[in-house]
């Protein structure tokens, strides 16, 4: 069975990250998620607990991980998800940036990595999400998405979280290769 850390950010789209998970469960799958402080104005940890039967982590320092939530989850999964992926983690992660758990994380963790970038179409143009885009592709880190449609912002462009899914798809993917 496969085990993966969602980690869920803070845009809108943290409520598909919701289906997400409950997806993943379907499949068997082990997860555990992590959520960002951001994240946690979006959608109640509550919820993510009671769809993976496991606490939601949110602190470096949670005492459930001696050894610290980051090395932990690290060391136990096979594969992180960052879904939504706003443009503030992708800049956190494109320059090694560690100033919060699902930073550090994505730092401690030596698997593969699968972002679902999620902001609106402007902000997903701009240059510097561009930027960060092709370093994070270029160190390696898998994409799905975004995708085009109508976004929370009442615009309609690229930017739009990939569907849960496509998501699970792009994940069993890489779970079959790293096997």
């Amino acid at each position: 069975m496969p085990k993966v850390v969602v980690v869920v950010t803070g845009g809108i789209a943290a409520y598909k990250a919701a289906a997400l998970v409950s997806l993943l469960v379907k499949q068997d799958w082990e997860v555990r998620v992590v959520m960002t402080a951001s994240a946690e104005q979006m959608v109640a940890a509550a919820t993510f607990a009671a769809l993976s039967a496991r606490p939601v982590v949110t602190d470096v320092f949670d005492p459930a991980f001696p050894l610290g939530a980051h090395i932990e989850l690290a060391r136990w999964a096979d594969g992180i998800v960052v879904a939504p992926a706003t443009a503030n983690w992708l800049a956190k992660a494109a320059i090694g940036l560690a100033d919060d758990l699902s930073s550090l994380l994505y730092l401690a963790f030596p698997g593969p990595t699968l972002v679902a970038p999620a902001m609106n179409a402007e902000m997903w143009a701009q240059p510097a999400v561009q930027r960060n885009v092709r370093q994070l592709l270029a160190d390696g880190v898998h994409f799905v998405g975004p995708e085009s449609g109508w976004q929370a912002c009442r615009t309609d462009g690229a930017g739009r979280m990939s569907e849960p899914p496509e998501i699970l798809a792009q994940l069993q993917g890489l779970a079959s290769r790293s096997q």
